[in-house]
Parts: C-alpha cells; structure tokens; sequence
C-alpha cells in the first residue's frame, strides 16, 4: 500500500471525533450477531480500499453494522456486498466474485471502493455535523487518487453527499438528480455515475437487478478507459 494511504488510514482507523457513532460501534461490536457471536469485530472506522493507481471509485453511504463495522473492509460480509462482489468480479473489476474478510486476497483493478462516513451511523441516518466531520477524510481520499476519472455513488444518500461535498470546491449550475445510470461531468473533469444502492430490499424487489448493475459498472469501466 502506498505510504500516504497507509498513513490517512491510520488517522481513519483511530479517530474518534464523533461520540455518538463511537458508542453505537461499541454497542454493535458487543451485543453482535446470531450468526457472527463468536467473532471478533473489528469495531473501529473502516477506511477504503483498493490502490492510488484507481481510475474508478464506487462509493457507499457508510459501513454496514455487521458487514464493514465487522469485517473492517467496506461492502464486506454482507449482503450488499455479496451482490457487488458478483457483478464486479463479472466485469472484471474484482479478482473474486465474493468479498469475505480482510485476509480474502480479494484484489481490484484500477478501483478504489470507500463510504464517506467511515463509521456505522444508527438506522443508517448520519448527523450533518458527522458528515462534516468524516468529509476531511473522503476528500483527501478522492484527492490521492490522482488518475481517478470516474465514480459510482451507491444509493441516493452517497450520491447526494458526495455532491455536497464537491460543491464546496466547484460551482455547479447544472440540477442534479438521483436515477440509476445518471451522468454528470464535474468542472475538473471527473465523471459521477448515479447507481441504485445494492441493498437485499432494493434486490428483491427489482429495483436494482443484477443485470442493470452490471451494466452500469461496464459503462463505468468505459468511461474510466480501463
């Protein structure tokens, strides 16, 4: 891993800026799973993943209690990430078609998969004095990957913060709205790719399929020239 990654994921990892999503993860890490109470969980911010080399990046909302807050990967052990996995091992974007745990030799080309709230939030509903927070730590991800062209927002949530936060840097007159396969070009050049979240709800009802995500991540792949 590249020596400025490693070291933003360490300040990642032990931040402890926001009390409120500390003491949810301790709750999480305590009372646990069924199917996952005899595991330790990593219990900590989950940083991103992947290489500095990233033309794409996909982007989730924040970690799942029992998949990234356990795992300590993002869209690892569960079953957004399960459906993910699938769809970008199809696509030859991932070297494996599942993503278990952090020892998986699970391996991306050219892509760089984060959340930007690195903590778990309650009902999935983060503080905007959270985000504000955290946006210091996704803003100098995205920064360090200098050869990135393109990213997937997951969900409208991820879409319309990661929106948020580039216009703080850029002024963006075009209107901006959620759909699934959405495009816009920023004023630096990078794409945004508008994709429905991989949740189990939006699966199962067809909202997302696993044709549509395949799809958009190969059109994702054109765009970023991979």
């Amino acid at each position: 891993m590249n020596i400025k990654l490693n070291s933003l994921n360490k300040k990642i990892i032990n931040c402890k800026k926001c009390p409120r999503l500390i003491k949810f993860i301790n709750k999480i890490c305590t009372q646990k799973r069924k199917q996952n109470i005899n595991e330790i969980y990593w219990g900590k911010p989950v940083p991103g993943f992947g290489n500095l080399n990233s033309k794409l990046a996909i982007i989730g909302l924040a970690p799942a209690a029992h998949g990234g807050t356990r795992t300590g990967r993002a869209f690892t052990g569960d079953k957004s990430g399960d459906f993910l996995f699938k769809c970008l091992h199809q696509v030859g974007i991932s070297n494996n078609p599942f993503s278990n745990n952090l020892k998986d030799n699970l391996k991306l080309k050219y892509t760089f998969i984060t959340n930007i709230l690195k903590c778990v939030p309650p009902n999935d509903k983060p503080l905007s004095n959270e985000i504000s927070n955290c946006s210091n730590f996704f803003n100098k991800e995205m920064f360090n990957l200098k050869n990135l062209k393109v990213i997937v927002t997951l969900g409208k949530v991820a879409f319309d913060n990661c929106f948020k936060l580039y216009k703080q840097k850029f002024e963006i007159k075009k209107k901006i709205i959620f759909k699934h396969g959405n495009t816009y070009v920023l004023p630096n050049d990078i794409i945004i790719l508008a994709s429905y979240h991989p949740s189990p709800r939006n699966v199962n009802t067809k909202l997302i399929t696993e044709k549509m995500m395949v799809q958009l991540f190969k059109k994702a792949k054109k765009l970023a020239n991979f």
